[in-house]
């Protein structure tokens, strides 16, 4: 294949992937450049070369994964030397088989990822070498003659790679040339892909199988919350993913995914600690000594989680014991999985075998011996005191160190002899009879090859079949393990095994605490009474438990609804309830000091008119206009009656009498007052510009115009019946607080707070016109009537009014309006009402009862007389206006009052002045 040819098939594939193009164009030419003859059998720097009839290519994480730009670290003993020995190991048991291969020698190419997949990708360039053709036309010899340059041995097969991400980027370049490749670690289900990976086989299950293995195992223990954690890179987030999967089909539940890098730094802070199972994807690629299955256990330790979680680990944990070295009581119970496997005897026969003398083909060999014995070659210096020893090469490995098989010996050996195996039915089919290899393998077709691999069938160095099916995947067989403490001893004890199906011996299972029962581990726990499940999207079996909150009941498993206007949730919301009635009691307080302001009230309105009837015919009782103050008392009376009114249990006749009375009381005594002052006014008005007396001030007609403006206020309460006929309602909305257990229903008339501003705007309107015409009459003398007396009690009455519209108002959203709009609405009225009766009738009471000798008849005047009198004072002198609320006191009234009254008199009768 030349290399044209090669960059066509990049470029025309399913993967154009420019990444590798230019990786691999600049590799090319760091090839071409640096290409020189070769003898062979030697050694490279990074690489073992083992001459065959046949080359195999190996790659292996020799070496950790470097840091501070380099690009190989520590050497890794067991993952690293183990299996390139097995490799190693199962060429010579070949080469030395008389049945396998006859007279045709395998060789090898083995090198070093260094754990990371960009250098296994520089490395693995090595293999298509041979393939690619060079181009020599440039290059002359001194002599003349042709250059001779030794082309590269041709590798048909590579055996690896050991970490999945590695894997994944090899095969991309692999089978562009058409490079078979058997791997006896990967696992990631990505590489299951035929049509991506078409070239890729593998000796080991993949990650799928053990996934589903692993969710078995959940389901025996009757698990459905498992929460996973997976470190990066391609094995941990396939696995997780191929894990999440099965369990969706089978109906398991899992928690969120978490990478294990954030682990490594907040632990388990913060997080749920509801999951008792924990699904573990731990990385093949461990940096330095300590493992992600570490750093994992010491965040559990360190967030206090001992004994919360059980681990359920894939085969990266297995049954090693450096991954929870010094931290096994974190790890006990742990459940893990292993491929199924056994250890090769003859392998450690041969591994404890090898020394630096009999083993100079692993160029890695010398450093794994310093490695392992904890000394130094005497190619190093080794400084005095420094601690040091120098190696003897007397050192023994499994007697001066400790020696445990690595747990992939087995599929690497199984891997090669896949190869093997591949390569020997296609030599009996393309050379039948024929001793070594034939014309027709001189160039090995890596396509046929392929097919060879895929349909070899034999048994394994263990005693298990090796097998593909036509993804190149080998069938799963797991050992499932448990780690153990008991009795301070620690193990690792074999509990099951998976084939298609699991095989768990739960007696045999023991967890942390010495326990024999299974631990639970559950999505969620049963929802309270009162709350509602709200499923997690995609996972029918994890819910939520939602409080219905509010007025919502729980309807149904699912559903919280709302509870009808007049109901509340009983106390765990499962149910509702109807929510109380409440109304304004005798009993409370809020009712008591209105009541008690009431009937005070309406025994001194019964005390007034009990002594103005006793004393109907007295001068004072006559000048104060008896017809209009018996309106006057009505109307106070019934401002007072108002109070029980609005205290009493709401029904239809109750609100009835309220629409009426509440502001027919004010109505009276304001419409009687005003036409009092009305009446004053006009008369001195009038007797500015005529001796006549104004039309209108007889007392009949002073009744005809209080009548009428009272008839305006039972003509609007009329037609408010027409239009809305009075009930009683019980409100839900006014009480109804945020805790429904503090809900009330509202028994009330339906009154809204507009309608009763409405009902007592007109007695407002008289009283504000009332007020007006107080002080347009401020100027009359004091001797005239009750002008003065009537101002301040407009004046207070305002100012009562006026304070009650902000409290009224200002309190319509309390949660206790009811009680602070009905006390504040009937403390006004009543104080308005005791306003009128203190300031108008009081002092006429005080001195009918107890200074009787004052409540005589005065000489009489004509009207002609009063009001000349008065406006000729206010003429002679006009300071009289800037006198104290307007008095217009003269010296001829004041001369006339000394001649007429032995002390100052307050109240003077209009009828003793014949008007």
């Amino acid at each position: 294949m030349t290399l044209r040819g090669g960059f066509k098939r990049l470029w025309n594939g399913r993967h154009k992937d420019v990444f590798c193009w230019l990786l691999l164009l600049a590799s090319y030419f760091m090839i071409t450049l640096a290409a020189k003859p070769k003898m062979p059998g030697h050694t490279h720097l990074n690489s073992i070369r083992i001459d065959g009839d046949i080359s195999l290519g190996g790659l292996f994480p020799v070496h950790a994964r470097g840091n501070d730009g380099k690009a190989c670290g520590e050497l890794k003993k067991e993952k690293g030397i183990h299996r390139l020995e097995a490799m190693l190991f199962a060429l010579d048991r070949i080469n030395n088989d008389n049945e396998l291969l006859p007279n045709i020698t395998l060789g090898a190419r083995i090198l070093d990822t260094c754990s990371r997949d960009t250098h296994a990708l520089e490395q693995s360039l090595t293999f298509v070498q041979a393939l690619i053709e060079k181009d020599s036309t440039d290059v002359k010899c001194l002599s003349g003659g042709p250059p001779i340059i030794t082309k590269p041995e041709r590798v048909v097969g590579v055996i690896g790679a050991s970490s999945s991400s590695v894997s994944i980027m090899v095969a991309n370049i692999l089978r562009l040339f058409k490079i078979p490749q058997v791997s006896y670690a990967s696992t990631a289900p990505e590489l299951s892909d035929n049509t991506r990976y078409d070239f890729f086989s593998r000796v080991v299950p993949p990650d799928t199988y053990q996934a589903q293995a692993m969710v078995d195992i959940v389901k025996a223990m009757r698990w459905n919350y498992v929460s996973t954690v997976a470190s990066e890179g391609n094995y941990g987030e396939s696995g997780v993913e191929a894990f999440i999967q099965k369990s969706r089909e089978d109906a398991l539940v899992w928690s969120q995914e978490n990478e294990m890098i954030e682990l490594y730094h907040s632990g388990f802070n913060g997080r749920k600690s509801e999951a008792a199972a924990f699904w573990l994807s731990g990385s093949r690629a461990e940096q330095q000594t300590s493992t992600p299955t570490q750093h994992l256990l010491q965040a559990a330790k360190r967030a206090n989680q001992t004994g919360h979680f059980i681990w359920v680990g894939s085969d990266s944990w297995g049954s090693k014991i450096a991954p929870i070295l010094s931290h096994e009581e974190m790890a006990e119970g742990a459940v893990t999985i292993l491929p199924k496997r056994q250890s090769i005897k003859g392998f450690d026969r041969y591994f404890i075998s090898r020394t630096l003398e009999n083993n100079r083909r692993n160029i890695w060999f010398a450093e794994f011996w310093e490695n392992n014995f904890q000394c130094k070659l005497s190619r190093h210096a080794v400084k005095k005191g420094s601690g040091i020893k120098k190696c003897t090469n007397h050192e023994r490995i499994g007697k001066d160190s400790s020696y445990e098989q690595e747990g992939k010996v087995q599929f690497v050996i199984d891997a090669v002899y896949a190869m093997a195996h591949a390569l020997h039915n296609m030599h009996k089919d393309l050379c039948p009879g024929k001793i070594g290899l034939c014309s027709k393998m001189d160039t090995i077709n890596g396509t046929l090859l392929l097919k060879y691999i895929r349909h070899v069938n034999f048994t394994g160095i263990a005693g298990i079949p090796v097998v593909f099916n036509v993804n190149g995947d080998a069938p799963g067989r797991y050992e499932i393990y448990q780690y153990q403490i008991r009795n301070n001893n620690t193990e690792y004890k074999i509990i099951g095994h998976w084939t298609d199906q699991l095989h768990l011996d739960i007696s045999e299972m023991q967890w942390p605490g010495g326990t024999q029962e299974v631990p639970s581990s559950i999505c969620s726990q049963p929802c309270r009474p009162g709350q509602r499940k709200k499923i997690v999207k995609g996972i029918p079996c994890c819910w939520h438990c939602e409080n219905c909150d509010g007025y919502q009941y729980q309807a149904d498993t699912y559903t919280c609804k709302m509870c009808r206007y007049d109901l509340r949730p009983n106390e765990n919301h499962t149910e509702c309830v109807p929510i109380p009635i409440v109304k304004l009691e005798w009993s409370s307080p809020w009712a008591v000091i209105p009541v008690l302001i009431a009937l005070l009230g309406i025994i001194a309105t019964l005390l007034v008119v009990a002594t103005f009837v006793r004393y109907n015919d007295t001068p004072i009782v006559k000048a104060s206009g008896r017809e209009l103050s018996y309106v006057l008392l009505t109307g106070i009376f019934l401002c007072y009656a108002t109070t029980f009114l609005m205290i009493s249990t709401p029904d239809v006749f109750v609100c009835s009498l309220r629409r009426i009375f509440l502001g027919l009381g004010m109505s009276i005594s304001y419409a009687a007052l005003l036409t009092k002052t009305n009446r004053i006014y006009r008369i001195f008005e009038q007797g500015k510009m005529s001796v006549s007396a104004p039309r209108f001030i007889s007392p009949a007609s002073q009744l005809v115009i209080t009548f009428s403006l009272i008839s305006v206020q039972l003509l609007g309460v009329c037609i408010w019946f027409g239009v809305d006929p009075s009930q009683a309602i019980i409100d839900y909305e006014d009480q109804r607080t945020a805790n429904p257990e503090m809900a009330r229903g509202v028994l009330k008339c339906d009154i809204s707070d507009l309608s009763l501003i409405c009902l007592l705007g007109y007695s407002m309107l008289l009283m504000v016109t009332c007020t007006v015409y107080a002080i347009k009459t401020r100027g009359v003398p004091e001797t005239f009537n009750e002008a003065k007396p009537i101002g301040f009690t407009m004046y207070t009455t305002c100012i009562v009014w006026l304070a009650f519209i902000p409290i009224f108002f200002g309190t319509s959203q309390s949660a206790e309006k009811m009680y602070i709009q009905t006390t504040t609405l009937t403390i006004s009225v009543s104080l308005s009402a005791s306003v009128s009766l203190g300031m108008l009738y009081m002092p006429k009471v005080y001195v009918v009862l107890f200074h009787p000798e004052q409540n005589v008849p005065k000489r009489k005047r004509s009207l002609k007389a009063v009001v000349t009198a008065a406006t000729m004072s206010n003429k002679f002198n006009p300071k009289g206006g800037l006198r104290p609320n307007g008095e217009a006191k003269s010296e001829l009234c004041e001369s006339l009052e000394t001649q007429a009254l032995a002390s100052k008199q307050t109240y003077i009768s209009y009828s003793n002045h014949a008007i």
